[in-house]
């Protein structure tokens, strides 16, 4: 009898291990701040977020140089052609120009990070969607940014098998 107690708490005990282990499952870890820059969108997303951003650097210089231009045919003697009311308009257009100048630097960001969230988007989530795929492929439960370990227990790098899906060296 007590041999079969015994015996039924043993199989008990391993039935219990069993799920315990089953439970952790497999843990990999991966960089996507090596995956995204190493996919061929990434790179033709740079040059397009160039290309803006000289796009707005030139803006810019087009703005200021109307705004040394307006300036200019103001603090000249051509004024006097001009109607108290058409000076006035002139002088408020100026400084309308002057504060647009002032707030471009702060304006331009802003258009610059909308331009990189619209580019950055997809290629993000394909390295996602990628990642997800191949440790559902391979078996992994957890996949870990690995920027975000100070210490971790070890895994597995994701990033060569997730080169490889996406045909990257």
């Amino acid at each position: 009898m007590k041999k079969m107690v015994l015996v039924a708490v043993l199989m008990m005990s391993l039935v219990m291990m069993g799920h315990t282990t089953k439970a952790q499952g497999k843990i990999a870890y991966v960089s996507l701040q090596e995956l995204i820059p190493s996919m061929p969108e990434s790179k033709k997303a740079d040059s397009a977020l160039q290309e803006y951003q000289n796009a707005l650097g030139q803006n810019y210089e087009d703005m200021r140089r109307e705004y040394v231009e307006q300036d200019s045919l103001l603090q000249s003697k051509d004024t006097v052609k001009y109607t108290k009311a058409q000076l006035e308009i002139k002088k408020r257009n100026l400084l309308d120009l002057l504060q647009k100048l002032q707030n471009w630097q702060q304006t331009a960001q802003q258009m610059y990070q909308t331009k990189y969230q619209e580019l950055i988007a997809p290629i993000q989530k394909k390295a996602v969607e990628t990642v997800q795929a191949v440790a559902k492929e391979s078996g992994y439960t957890y996949v870990i940014s690995k920027e975000a370990l100070l210490v971790s227990p070890p895994g597995d790098d994701l990033l060569p098998l997730v080169k490889k899906k996406l045909g990257l060296k």
